[in-house]
């Protein structure tokens, strides 16, 4: 692993968590004192992270954590339900044994799976937003399309910043039941209603995030 990508993993974790606020700036120098090393590798995460949108670079003003905003939450939801949307319909149409035995392990797992914190969690035992992140993956991953798969993992990444806001209040709802009858739909072969069961899924965490105390850190821009 070269030092540039070292530093992208270590800061796009920090971003997806909240660790790092939405804003916040990310000067350079600091970074390179932060991680002992050169300032070519810090550029070079930083970009790769700007390429992402996970930060924004403006001008004369320096690398920023990129924004949130209540359009931004609006449009990865309708990008979500696209791509999602048209990845499971292509995924029950190619319906094989691979892709279900996948889908069922991979909800297992969700389902044994505790929002404990990590460095609660016994060594080598998955925390329950790595496996949230398996499931949704599990999902798409029979369309067939490396592409489509790529996408769908960067926009689950990206609304991953905004369901974290808002955690308190999603874990208090049954997800794993709306989990639970998105994989039944599918298993049934019935694309139609395993895309609108998906759509309320993706929906009800919207609204979760919105009414959430959060929601005014989200920019109405």
């Amino acid at each position: 692993m070269t030092l540039s990508t070292a530093v992208y993993r270590e800061l796009r974790t920090e971003v997806l968590s909240g660790r790092l606020k939405p804003g916040v700036k990310l000067r350079a120098e600091d970074l390179r004192k932060r991680f002992n090393i050169a300032s070519s590798p810090i550029r070079e995460a930083l970009n790769r992270l700007v390429s992402e949108g996970f930060v924004a670079l403006e001008d004369q003003k320096g690398f920023r954590v990129a924004p949130v905003s209540e359009s931004d939450l609006q449009e990865l939801v309708l990008a979500r339900c696209a791509i999602d949307g048209a990845a499971i319909s292509e995924s029950i149409r190619r319906f094989d044994v691979p892709w279900e035995e996948g889908l069922v392990l991979a909800l297992h797992r969700l389902s044994r799976a505790s929002r404990q914190a990590d460095e609660q969690l016994p060594v080598g035992e998955m925390s329950w937003e790595n496996l949230h992140r398996e499931f949704h993956c599990a999902l798409v991953s029979g369309c067939g399309s490396r592409w489509t798969r790529r996408i769908s993992e960067q926009l689950f990444d990206a609304a991953e910043r905004y369901r974290l806001l808002a955690a308190q209040q999603i874990s208090e709802r049954n997800e794993l039941a709306e989990h639970q009858a998105i994989v039944e739909a599918c298993l049934s072969r019935r694309p139609a209603d395993a895309v609108d069961l998906l759509q309320r899924h993706y929906g009800m965490t919207f609204s979760v995030i919105m009414g959430s105390p959060d929601a005014p850190a989200l920019q109405a821009d």
